[in-house]
């Protein structure tokens, strides 16, 4: 089941070093693109329905030591 997760982060800067961050990310194999004006993340993946999934807590953690918080898409 694929799965989308959005970010918003104080500038594109910022939100670009999440971006390049997950480009080689060892927990999942995650999709991104940058989106609203470039101050935005979506990340998209395929979610494990094997068992319980930490993708997006892991992503959450991520994204908040970067100064980011998860939006409405």
């Amino acid at each position: 089941m694929k799965t989308e997760i959005s970010y918003r982060f104080e500038s594109s800067q910022v939100a670009n070093r999440f971006l390049h961050e997950l480009k080689d990310w060892p927990v999942n194999d995650v999709k991104t693109r940058l989106f609203n004006g470039g101050d935005s993340v979506k990340v998209s993946y395929e979610y494990d329905e094997s068992g319980f999934d930490y993708t997006v807590a892991e992503l959450d953690d991520l994204a908040e030591q970067h100064g980011g918080q998860e939006v409405s898409s």
